[in-house]
């Protein structure tokens, strides 16, 4: 056996070594450098594509199956049952075409014409013009009054508006010219010479020219200057100057203490009045009047959770110079509110006093009938006290209560002239009377005035259409010199409703007015008082309604004192009776 593996073993070796002897005879190639000198760059189109898709069979198990949906529906119990109806929106109304030019004109009973216009134009928002014209007049006299009665009112404004990079800025011009009569005579036995000797035609003038600065990005926020100019028939003038501004400035810059929104404002006021009557009511002495006020007052606001507090003070210099007086004050203002029940109930309450300069123009415009004759000062309010409440009581309607108590130095009254005429002769010591003369006209009382006073105003929107308005004011009067609060009301309420839907729109505006007192006089000027003469209350129904016919037509009417009452606006001078104006208003573009 061992023989037998040693000569297998042989042979193998022996094979393995003739082998190799004759691969070493074939194997003759030997190693060469190759040099490449073309590159070769396959593109995909040298690549063989396969054109035939191939094809997979699926057995039946991965085949797709269609799905088939069944609804089991079962009872549900419920409670609601829906109910057929229309859909519901907002009305929102018709929606209006604003114009910006318009011209009204009307005609009433009493000969009364009536005339407004306004014509406006703007250049994209960077120019502006406009004028605003009004006339209105009655030339028919008063049921019962001896003199002429009639009365004419004209105004113009016109003003150019120019908006600018830092500033806009704003001038305009308005003039007026207004006639009144002095009708209202006394209780006296006139002759009928003496009334038609009676000048009792009065016509007051005024122009006014104003400038207004409206800064942006500034510390300053505006500048006004106001120029105006007021005469009469019986050559009065009144000169006017008013130049007030406001400065906003941040009190961060000062100490960083404060809020960025923390800002003292700064407000400068100076006024220059001067005029002059040809005489006074006793003799032939004219009066002349000067008086120049400055005042700066600081103000700030501060905020404590809900309470609000603004507080300033005013620092005036008045000077007197025709009565060599002179007067400087601070006069502090303070004002708080805060809310004690959310929306419906809030609180405010404050101090205030002041030094207003009263004028000849101003003094017209609440009483035409005064005479040119009065001596002009200044009224100081050296305090009033104020609480009030106001808030909601529902979403719809609103309230506002008040009480104050006001002390004031020099409070103006309207006060009765005595007659220089018995009534049987227009001469007195050779002068023949003025128009004035004749117990017909009012001058000026002044007197130191306490008033305790008692606000109270409700207001209901009953829809958008329709809402409501009350408001009624109850004053108390001390008087330090006068007898009574002469001319003054210790009751005053007012009630007004509007009303505008679809293409009709009406106001009513019904007034109460309390009693009054003027002064009687025991005999010619100059007298002394023989007692106080009372002004029975009133009350005054004024209606104002129209229809728009479309866009631009409208149609009005204007009724004032529908009750026809005969009451007296001062003593002696009844109002006209039931008063009806009808018109037509025309809107248009330019």
């Amino acid at each position: 056996m061992r023989l037998r593996f040693l000569l297998f073993l042989s042979l193998i070796m022996a094979f393995v070594g003739f082998t190799q002897e004759q691969e070493q005879q074939k194997d003759t190639v030997q190693t060469e450098v190759v040099e490449v000198i073309t590159t070769f760059n396959p593109n995909i189109a040298d690549a063989e594509k396969i054109r035939n898709n191939p094809k997979l069979e699926f057995s039946k198990r991965t085949e797709k199956k269609e799905l088939e949906y069944k609804i089991f529906s079962a009872p549900v119990a419920s409670t609601f049952i829906p109910k057929s109806g229309v859909i519901k929106g907002i009305d929102v109304g018709v929606k209006e075409r604003l114009y910006k030019n318009y011209i009204a004109a009307g005609y009433g009973n009493f000969a009364s014409p009536y005339f407004e216009a306004f014509l406006h134009s703007s250049a994209r928002f960077r120019n502006e013009f406009g004028v605003n014209a009004k006339y209105a007049a009655s030339d028919s006299n008063i049921q019962d009054t001896k003199l002429n009665s009639t009365f004419s009112n004209f105004y113009l404004d016109a003003f150019y508006k120019k908006e600018d990079r830092y500033f806009d800025w704003k001038i305009g011009l308005h003039t007026e010219r207004n006639n009144y009569n002095w009708y209202g005579l006394p209780d006296l036995d006139f002759s009928e010479l003496t009334i038609n000797a009676i000048e009792e035609a009065q016509q007051y003038n005024a122009v006014k020219l104003t400038g207004e600065f409206k800064f942006n990005d500034s510390y300053i926020d505006y500048a006004n200057l106001a120029v105006s100019n007021f005469t009469d028939q019986f050559n009065s003038n009144e000169i006017r100057v008013n130049f007030n501004g406001k400065l906003d400035y941040p009190l961060y810059k000062i100490s960083r203490v404060f809020r960025s929104n923390d800002d003292i404002t700064l407000k400068t006021n100076f006024e220059y009045l001067s005029g002059k009557f040809e005489n006074n009511y006793a003799t032939a002495e004219s009066i002349n009047y000067a008086i120049t006020t400055f005042v700066i007052e600081p103000s700030y606001k501060y905020t404590y959770k809900t309470i609000t507090v603004n507080s300033s003070l005013k620092t005036t210099l008045s000077l007197d110079t025709e009565n060599s007086s002179n007067n400087f004050f601070l006069l502090p203002n303070i004002h708080a509110k805060s809310p004690i029940y959310k929306q419906y109930v809030s609180i405010y309450g404050g101090f205030t006093s002041g030094l207003h300069t009263n004028t000849y123009q101003n003094f017209v415009e609440e009483n035409p009938f005064l005479s040119p004759t009065l001596f002009i000062t200044q009224t100081l309010e050296k305090s009033n006290f104020y609480i009030g409440f106001n808030g909601n009581i529902t979403d719809a309607i609103t309230y506002n209560l008040k009480a104050s108590a006001k002390n004031e130095e020099d409070k103006p009254l309207f006060l009765r002239n005595n007659s220089k005429s018995e009534g049987s002769s227009s001469i007195v010591n050779g002068n023949e009377l003025l128009g004035y003369e004749y117990g017909n006209s009012f001058s000026i009382f002044y007197d130191d005035v306490k008033t305790t006073s008692f606000f109270a105003e409700l207001a209901y929107e009953f829809s958008k259409h329709l809402s409501f308005n009350l408001q009624a004011n109850y004053n108390n009067f001390t008087l330090t010199n006068a007898a009574s609060a002469w001319n003054l009301p210790s009751m005053e309420a007012a009630f007004t409703t509007k009303y505008n839907r679809y293409k009709w729109f009406a106001t009513a505006n019904i007034f109460y007015v309390d009693e009054r007192t003027d002064v009687l006089y025991n005999a010619q000027f100059q007298s002394s008082f023989a007692g106080i003469q009372n002004l029975e209350s009133f009350v005054d129904v004024n209606l104002n309604g129209g229809y728009h016919f479309n866009d631009k037509l409208s149609a009005f009417l204007k009724v004032n004192n529908l009750l026809n009452n005969q009451y007296q606006r001062f003593a002696n001078f009844n109002v006209q009776g039931l008063q009806v104006l009808g018109g037509i208003t025309y809107k248009f573009d330019l």
